[in-house]
């Protein structure tokens, strides 16, 4: 990263951010509303619409659409949500690293609350989201675990695991591996094979969890020197790979219904695919994330630099598509030597825009108004990774600016 992309005070204005939400979130203790919470709603639950499907979507999409939060008067309890808590681990694991974080703390805490969060009645370690949820054609039990948030919390336990060199999380991590083996995998023949997701009956093709899995399979092969892992991680990920169109871009999945294409999955594509690069030595994706990424960069940004949402429609600007923005562009910033530079300013449009006062980021900004909600899972979280990989990005480039603030208990409510 060249020492132009960040000034002195952009960087000391991302760590006072940093102190900002994270006392925001603590102050909340990790928990919070969600776009998708609509059906833990305990007065929606009393009524007979509770079991009609077009009413269960209807709500989930009205509240998640209105920018007024109707959450408290319907008594949608605030939760703590594990891919929420793993996103926050991640985060938390990179600012230690930078002296930033006291980290017998929160490091410690977190894995604790995805202990207790883990899914019920599954002998696998495996985990699921805090609230049920309407598919277009099935209903996802509350905490019935799914490849995606499992993926994010054994990889949280895996960065975890490599800083604290405890046993306990490469075991945990290495069995949420065999639970997507187990209940997961699937094959057609021998050209066809996939992940099950959302539910373990659905064999539809959704890439950026057949992504996610084969590297997160990846990752457990290299780290467990297990080779079970690794076929099946190969085998759908070049499935999926092998769906790329020819500009460089995936679709959300392979139904009709599923043909849309959008910045935040898009860019777990990209990342996925580089980490199974990482961790196998293989280079046989290198020219498909190339190809992905050329489409990203000149697809997914305005002309001031805020993230799109989807490739033909500039809005909504999600918070979402905005913190993996920033992760997308770090990853892969060596197949472009402007992309660290972007991420800074996406995070500068991002805190120009989309930060309160009151130490959290919005959910969407459209074009006559701003969706002010404050989520949990879906804006905090990934906002507090993204700017912790803001930081040590600049880090590894032996970029400092002057002394480390270390973002312990104390400082955190100096913050505020």
């Amino acid at each position: 990263m060249a020492r132009a992309e960040m000034t002195r005070n952009q960087a000391t204005s991302i760590r006072d951010c940093i102190a900002s939400l994270m006392a925001y979130c603590g102050k909340n203790n990790w928990a919070g509303f969600d776009p998708y919470d609509a059906l833990n709603s305990r007065v929606f639950s009393l009524t007979p619409f509770v079991k009609s499907r077009v009413c269960r979507i209807a709500i989930t999409q009205i509240m998640k659409r209105l920018p007024v939060n109707l959450r408290p008067p319907l008594l949608v309890p605030r939760e703590q949500n594990p891919k929420a808590i793993a996103l926050f681990l991640t985060a938390f694991l990179k600012l230690s690293k930078l002296d930033l974080l006291d980290q017998k703390d929160l490091v410690e805490v977190m894995v604790e609350r995805l202990v207790a969060l883990r899914s019920p009645n599954t002998s696998y370690w495996c985990w699921g989201y805090s609230f049920p949820w309407q598919t277009r054609t099935d209903m996802v039990p509350r905490w019935s675990p799914n490849l995606v948030c499992t993926s994010f919390v054994a990889n949280a336990l895996l960065d975890a695991y490599e800083l604290k060199h405890e046993s306990c999380y490469l075991s945990m991590a290495r069995s949420a591996g065999e639970y997507i083996l187990s209940d997961l995998y699937w094959t057609e023949g021998d050209a066809i094979a996939g992940f099950s997701y959302p539910i373990p009956e659905l064999r539809a093709q959704v890439h950026n969890a057949n992504f996610l899995g084969s590297a997160l399979l990846c990752r457990l092969y290299k780290l467990c020197d297990e080779k079970s892992f690794l076929e099946p991680a190969l085998k759908v990920a070049r499935y999926s790979a092998g769906k790329q169109h020819e500009n460089g871009s995936w679709d959300y999945g392979e139904l009709p219904t599923q043909r849309w294409i959008d910045n935040f999955h898009t860019g777990y594509d990209l990342c996925a695919l580089q980490s199974i690069c990482e961790y196998t030595g293989a280079s046989e994706f290198e020219s498909r994330i190339r190809r992905g990424f050329q489409f990203y960069r000149h697809n997914f940004f305005t002309e001031d630099n805020a993230p799109k949402y989807f490739v033909n429609n500039t809005y909504p600007i999600d918070i979402h598509s905005v913190a993996q923005s920033i992760i997308t562009l770090l990853a892969l910033r060596d197949y472009d030597k402007g992309s660290a530079g972007l991420a800074v300013s996406v995070s500068e449009w991002s805190r120009t825009h989309m930060w309160d006062r009151e130490g959290y980021f919005y959910y969407q900004v459209l074009p006559f108004w701003t969706n002010k909600i404050s989520y949990m899972r879906w804006s905090q979280s990934w906002m507090l990774l993204a700017l912790a990989t803001l930081l040590e990005h600049c880090e590894r480039a032996e970029v400092k600016w002057g002394e480390g603030r270390v973002m312990n208990q104390d400082s955190l409510h100096e913050a505020r």
